[in-house]
């Protein structure tokens, strides 16, 4: 790179700053901060663990924010001396220690800039998230458990901590069905670019003559509510039922009626939660489900009728796949949204899924 590209990247990276800056409002972010931090030395802070766990989460996305921004701006302000002196100097190892350092930041800023574009009412939420194997029995639910651990993988590597709410085995291999709490700031704000279908392209390991399959996984996202939304849902509306929980794999499996399932009768919506030994707890949790759900439904709806405003089709469907996995013959991760692509199928399911989240979310913004 000749010292007058790097000068232009250095003026853009400011500049970059400078808008971030602006759009970050730090004041009132650093406010919020102090005004938290107040709230957490309070003795009472935690009679209630679910508020003070939102509390906590709330001040350390904040914090996370506003101390990467200073740090990306002392980051900014160290490489434009760096500059001043490769200049004078013409040192040539300085220079190339410059680029690097340059590259890395510019980085940063991707994955920063990332971070402001989650400013959704719910993005800050914990996620649930849930998959749904389409037909094709074995095939299909072992797609299940692979997008499972992907999920699983993202999340660890994010920091997130997971919680299954509900787990069905299928009969031979993988999953019938499963509900994740992922609980972490902006959970919801990323994986909400996972709702949809997606679809595998492989040889079966599970047919006998070797030929190429392809299944289908339907994901569904919601994100996770406690008190700030108000969702009137009531008594006469809906339908519980208590059964035993099954756990999975070595989990405890209780041996009392604990698990909950709530049907909401004028939807037909059903959930289901067995993560707590508690019968209470398993219904606290599933009601912040159907709430979730509900809020969902309501937001489908209203994006249907703009759609129909603006003359558009959008249909719901296993034909509507928003992300294809390929196996064979050739090995290709392609989100036909963004039109994003990835060789490396492997890592993908290993969790590397960033690069179509950040892709999405930045399409949403043209």
């Amino acid at each position: 790179m000749e010292l007058f590209e790097i000068k232009n990247e250095l003026e853009k990276t400011a500049k970059r700053l400078a808008d971030f800056r602006g759009s970050l409002d730090l004041d009132t972010k650093e406010a919020r901060i102090a005004e938290l931090e107040q709230i957490m030395v309070a003795p009472d802070f935690w009679n209630d663990q679910q508020k003070a766990q939102s509390i906590i989460s709330e001040a350390n996305g904040l914090k996370d924010l506003v101390n990467e921004y200073k740090d990306l701006s002392e980051t900014q302000e160290n490489l434009e001396l760096t500059y001043e002196l490769v200049k004078e100097e013409s040192d040539e190892e300085l220079k190339a220690e410059l680029e690097s350092e340059l590259k890395e930041l510019i980085k940063r800023l991707n994955k920063f800039e990332l971070q402001l574009l989650l400013s959704e009412p719910y993005d800050k939420n914990n996620a649930i998230l849930e998959l749904h194997p389409g037909a094709g029995g074995t095939e299909s639910q072992d797609w299940a458990s692979m997008l499972l651990r992907m999920y699983t993988r993202w999340a660890e590597k994010k920091g997130f901590k997971v919680e299954t709410l509900d787990y069905l085995p299928g009969e031979e291999a993988g999953i019938k069905s499963v509900t994740l709490l992922i609980k972490g700031h902006n959970a919801y704000g990323y994986l909400k670019a996972e709702k949809g279908v997606h679809r595998l392209v492989r040889i079966s390991p599970f047919d006998a003559s070797g030929r190429r399959h392809t299944s289908f996984v339907s994901c569904e996202v919601m994100p996770e509510f406690n008190e700030e939304i108000e969702i009137e849902v009531r008594a006469e509306d809906i339908k519980v039922d208590t059964y035993r929980s099954s756990g999975a794999g070595g989990q405890h499996v209780n041996t009392t009626d604990s698990a909950v399932r709530i049907t909401h009768i004028p939807t037909g919506i059903v959930v289901t939660c067995q993560s707590e030994r508690s019968q209470i707890k398993n219904r606290e949790k599933a009601m912040n489900m159907l709430k979730a759900k509900l809020y969902q439904k309501k937001i489908e709806e209203q994006e249907k009728e703009l759609a129909e405003l603006r003359g558009e089709q959008k249909e719901i469907g296993w034909g509507n796949q928003i992300r294809s996995y390929v196996f064979h013959p050739y090995s290709l991760v392609k989100d036909h949204r963004t039109n994003t692509e990835v060789g490396n199928v492997q890592a993908v399911m290993d969790g590397e899924i960033d690069i179509f989240i950040d892709a999405y979310l930045r399409s949403r913004l043209k």
